[in-house]
């Protein structure tokens, strides 16, 4: 059960949740709760926002400022909340198709901006939601609906496109340790004054990859995870042919001197009205 100042965090009466019985995402939404109570960051000054699929039915049930928005867009109304209040502490949710497919290009200038949002990628691989297609991060072999022989479009590396894209802080856990999923996601959000941090999460679709991929029970899934993850200070010392298929977890990028996006437009405001 979730811890007494968790449970303030909730809307009860949306519950229970509808994600698939044993889905991971729920996994990721308490992880969220508990870095947010852990940092004693009252519910008023939260904004969950999201955009469309099974990661984005979670602001519906997080009892704070919520936005549910357009498919693939979450990170652009994101951005309008942080720049017409910046002291918000702004987490987006969103899956690895939202986010990376058709929300791709929010994604990239999110980064490139280093604006001062927590953007958490849920990443089970597949359009859940919307019947199982394949999705940038559907591995390559994989079957989807939209892949009936499996899938031969080559994956985004997730938090290397984040890196390459600008972002200040990115790194990666999996929803089969959730312990250290809530210690990155506080780094993450407490980031958001020097930028834009980005926090892949992989979950898991039993429903629509695993029944295609012999992975149809959650316990096969938190299985894989396990035998599947390294973390990042051993896979530094792995030849590419060890990392063949491994999860890499752990931390990539934390810069601390940074300078977040809304700081720096407040010196535009300044010379614009002749104060600087």
């Amino acid at each position: 059960m979730p811890r007494e100042d968790v449970k303030k965090l909730l809307r009860s009466k949306f519950m229970p949740h509808i994600w698939c019985p044993g889905c991971g995402h729920g996994i990721i939404m308490h992880s969220i709760l508990r870095a947010i109570a852990d940092l004693d960051i009252p519910r008023e000054q939260v904004c969950i926002s999201s955009g469309i699929g099974c990661s984005s039915r979670m602001p519906g049930y997080i009892d704070a400022c919520t936005l549910h928005t357009a498919h693939g867009r979450s990170l652009a109304f994101a951005t309008g909340v942080k720049m017409a209040n910046p002291d918000l502490t702004i987490v987006n949710v969103m899956g690895d198709g939202d986010g990376t497919a058709i929300g791709g290009n929010h994604f990239i200038h999110a980064c490139r901006r280093n604006i001062g949002i927590t953007a958490v990628l849920m990443n089970n691989n597949i359009y859940g939601m919307t019947g199982g297609q394949a999705s940038p991060t559907t591995p390559e072999g994989a079957f989807a609906a939209t892949a009936p022989y499996g899938s031969i479009d080559p994956t985004f590396d997730i938090c290397k496109l984040a890196a390459g894209a600008g972002a200040t802080f990115v790194a990666r856990a999996t929803v089969a340790n959730p312990v250290m999923c809530e210690q990155i996601l506080k780094k993450a959000i407490e980031h958001q004054k020097k930028g834009f941090a980005l926090v892949e999460i992989i979950s898991f679709c039993h429903t629509q990859f695993g029944r295609k991929n012999k992975r149809s029970r959650p316990t096969d899934n938190i299985k894989f995870l396990k035998e599947h993850t390294v973390l990042k200070a051993q896979a530094d010392k792995m030849t590419p042919e060890e990392l063949e298929g491994k999860i890499v977890v752990g931390e990539f990028v934390n810069i601390e001197n940074a300078r977040e996006y809304t700081d720096r437009y407040n010196d535009v405001i300044a010379r614009a009205q002749g104060k600087a």
